[in-house]
């Protein structure tokens, strides 16, 4: 990445800003801190950054309201960096726009990692190419096919919808609603049996060890995030 990429850090914990600014200037960007809701909105209006870190713990307002009021008008890759660990917030902040969530204390890799991810999922080229591959597993949408090491898994129709829609947002996680809606429509959203199901039997295709995955990570209680190239290295180290 060059120096053309600019950060905003929405943290109210001037050690925790500065640690962010340091791990962003590892990764060539320029960074702006604020400390507050209002001194971010200024901020968005008058300069709008590349991606935002936002805490959602902000003395003046909660860090929903900042996002939602964001994703209003703004299509700006958002990393919630909290201390909040309930994951129907997490939950909540995903929904509302957020494009991940990494909670404190992190590591700076894997943090790093999603910044990259975010980056690049808004990318133009990210929207019109026909596959997508990681480490050894490939998706190829023109012709509905998943493969890993070269051979066809032999994924059902569902099960493919799952790994397509999950390889197009890759390195984000998806809610278990937002997958049951997107796949089966709003009617069957809060029954994540079915998903789950589908879920199981995707990784005993694509997966050497199903009970360790290599490229569909859970999140508890939230949903599920496919691997990235950067991702990958971060969860599974050599």
């Amino acid at each position: 990445m060059s120096m053309s990429f600019k950060a905003l850090i929405v943290e109210d914990n001037r050690e925790m800003a500065c640690s962010l600014n340091m791990l962003l200037r590892t990764e060539d960007f320029e960074a702006d801190i604020v400390t507050s809701g209002l001194e971010a909105q200024k901020a968005l209006s008058s300069n709008p950054p590349d991606i935002i870190l936002l805490d959602l713990g902000l003395p003046d307002m909660d860090g929903m309201k900042l996002l939602t009021n964001l994703r209003m008008w703004s299509s700006i890759p958002v990393v919630v960096v909290s201390g909040r660990l309930n994951v129907e917030q997490k939950v909540a902040a995903l929904d509302a726009g957020a494009d991940d969530y990494i909670t404190k204390p992190f590591s700076p890799d894997e943090l790093s990692a999603r910044i990259r991810v975010a980056i690049r999922h808004k990318a133009p080229d990210m929207l019109v190419s026909h596959k997508y591959s990681v480490g050894d597993l490939e998706i190829n949408y023109e012709l509905f096919r998943v493969s890993v090491g070269g051979s066809d898994v032999g994924l059902t129709q569902s099960e493919f919808k799952i790994v397509a829609l999950l390889g197009k947002n890759a390195g984000h996680v998806l809610t278990y609603d937002y997958l049951i809606n997107q796949l089966w429509g709003p009617s069957a959203m809060g029954d994540n049996q079915i998903l789950r199901v589908n879920m199981a039997n995707i990784r005993r295709k694509i997966e050497k060890k199903p009970s360790s995955p290599r490229y569909i990570f859970t999140e508890v209680g939230v949903g599920y995030r496919m691997a990235t190239e950067d991702t990958l290295a971060v969860e599974n180290p050599k």
